[in-house]
């Protein structure tokens, strides 16, 4: 895989891989640069992960102390046309479906300023890790703007509508206490190495069980949020009988039968 690219760090470590959007100067503010070249990463690595030999979790984070994602690049925007400013929105959404697509766990690992666009891309993540230090928010009414990388849509699937749409209409920052208590963030840790420490051992932790189960799991939840209770029970149904053709399930069960620990392999 390629990872030589300009503004985010690519890292693979005892089967967890890492993005790092590393524009500390620019407290990580995303720009065109950012996301196609996260773009391209994620891409690549879907497809050369499909047999989970690269890597089995993966944790996107910011630079240095300050900021995970500040938000996107206002001067940048500030150039774009009515046409750019659609592909650049869209290309951020791309971004964010990409992170629910792919076939292992995704932390969030948020520390400092997750704002606008930095908060849409956490919230794309499986679910969320923080700091004392991390704020939240969508404060992009108070630009003229509205949320562009999803963030209509998925904070009011996460903490309601009703919160989704005052958090947004007042274009506030929401501090960490609140963030936790919303269901925004899962953990709050002391210091980002404590928590990308905390993300690598729940990952670890979850690499014991069947990467393919994971995978399945991920994809009926994400799937059945779009969906009636009686059609989000339906896929999980079918995702459930599937699931007995797997190699993975026939290990499983005859390990716990047999009173023994599973070699599961991912399919």
């Amino acid at each position: 895989m390629n990872t030589n690219y300009e503004t985010i760090l690519f890292e693979v470590e005892n089967e967890i891989a890492t993005i790092t959007v590393n524009r500390p100067k620019a407290l990580n503010a995303l720009s065109h640069q950012v996301h196609s070249e996260i773009n391209a990463l994620l891409k690549e690595f879907m497809e050369a992960n499909k047999d989970f030999t690269i890597a089995k979790g993966m944790i996107l984070t910011g630079a240095e102390e300050k900021a995970f994602i500040a938000g996107a690049d206002i001067k940048e925007m500030t150039l774009m046309s009515a046409d750019e400013a659609e592909a650049f929105a869209r290309l951020g959404q791309d971004n964010t479906l990409l992170f629910e697509l792919l076939n292992i766990p995704v932390i969030a690992c948020v520390n400092g300023y997750a704002l606008g666009g930095g908060c849409e891309m956490a919230m794309s993540c499986d679910f969320i890790f923080a700091t004392k230090t991390a704020v939240f928010g969508q404060p992009e009414v108070k630009l003229g703007l509205i949320p562009g990388f999803g963030g209509t849509q998925r904070l009011s699937k996460l903490v309601g509508r009703n919160r989704a749409k005052e958090i947004t209409y007042s274009g506030r920052n929401v501090a960490i206490e609140e963030a936790k208590e919303i269901g925004l963030v899962v953990s709050v840790f002391e210091s980002k190495e404590e928590m990308i420490e905390a993300a690598k051992v729940y990952l670890s932790k979850a690499m014991r069980n069947s990467p393919h189960a994971i995978y399945e799991a991920k994809r009926v939840m994400n799937e059945g949020n779009d969906l009636t209770i009686t059609d989000g029970l339906n896929v999980e149904a079918k995702a459930f009988g599937a699931i007995f053709n797997s190699a993975d399930m026939r290990e499983g069960t005859a390990a716990f039968v047999e009173k023994r620990k599973p070699v599961f392999i991912g399919k």
